[in-house]
């Protein structure tokens, strides 16, 4: 088999959630570049799916948009058994949506944690054992999540987020163990600091914007393009043999 064929996606059916702009929309593009049609969820969803949407048919791919808010469960299992009815099955499942509230720790209210930890992790949890069943009938499938360097760091003022991040790590180590033998690969990607709306309070402070520009080796905030390689990569048959791994997408932050 030629190597590039190992990376091809044609037949197949993703479903990413927190599509709508930034490292999800390029993990959606990326994914419908590489052959696959793509199912569409996010909290704002627009009709049709927005630009998303356009630049995935625009492809010659099927784009299904679903709106869903990741914080309400009762919401959630009402998309997945819609999906499960109007969808073909999922071949590749990617947990990227999430949210961030920033307060010191002293002040972090339960609203802010409760919000966070369902949409983070309870929500993934959910997405990938209802998904994840159907594949492991299959004896196929690909699940990714999208993790981050609180995986492996405690940030600051941001105790809800690093917590959700650091348990997510865990959870693809779980399933990844029981899934491995039946064909199914649950694995992670860990973004480093990325220039999206989730940054823009950090890439705006005149102290920590420079401070973090200066640790990363490659001299720069990384672009949600920077993700697309990795996601087809973990999404393809070229990936097989991984499982449970926390790949890092930083630039070199984690090796400084």
């Amino acid at each position: 088999m030629n190597v590039l064929d190992l990376f091809k996606l044609h037949g197949q059916t993703a479903l990413v959630t927190g599509c709508l702009r930034g490292i999800g929309r390029a993990m959606a593009e990326a994914l419908a570049e590489a052959g696959a049609d793509i199912v569409g969820v996010s909290a704002q969803m627009e009709p049709g799916g927005g630009e998303t949407g356009e630049a995935v048919r625009a492809l010659g791919r099927e784009f299904r948009a679903y709106q869903c808010d990741f914080a309400n469960r009762a919401a959630l299992y009402e998309f997945i058994a819609k999906a499960k009815v109007e969808c073909p099955p999922i071949d590749i499942l990617v947990n990227n949506a999430g949210t961030i509230l920033r307060t010191p720790a002293a002040e972090h209210p339960d609203e802010y944690w409760d919000q966070i930890i369902e949409t983070n992790l309870s929500a993934p949890f959910v997405l990938t054992r209802e998904f994840g069943r159907d594949m492991l009938q299959r004896r196929r499938g690909k699940v990714i999540f999208t993790a981050s360097l609180l995986t492996f760091q405690g940030g600051i003022t941001v105790p809800g987020y690093a917590a959700s991040k650091g348990a997510l790590a865990s959870l693809v180590k779980a399933f990844a163990n029981e899934w491995a033998a039946h064909g199914v690969q649950v694995n992670a990607i860990a973004p480093g600091y990325i220039a999206t709306e989730n940054t823009s309070a950090l890439r705006a402070d005149p102290v920590r914007n420079p401070a973090i520009l200066a640790r990363i080796p490659a001299g720069r905030w990384g672009e949600p393009d920077d993700f697309k390689g990795v996601t087809v990569f973990l999404a393809s048959r070229a990936s097989d043999y991984m499982s449970g791994e926390i790949v890092t997408v930083d630039g070199g932050w984690m090796g400084r």
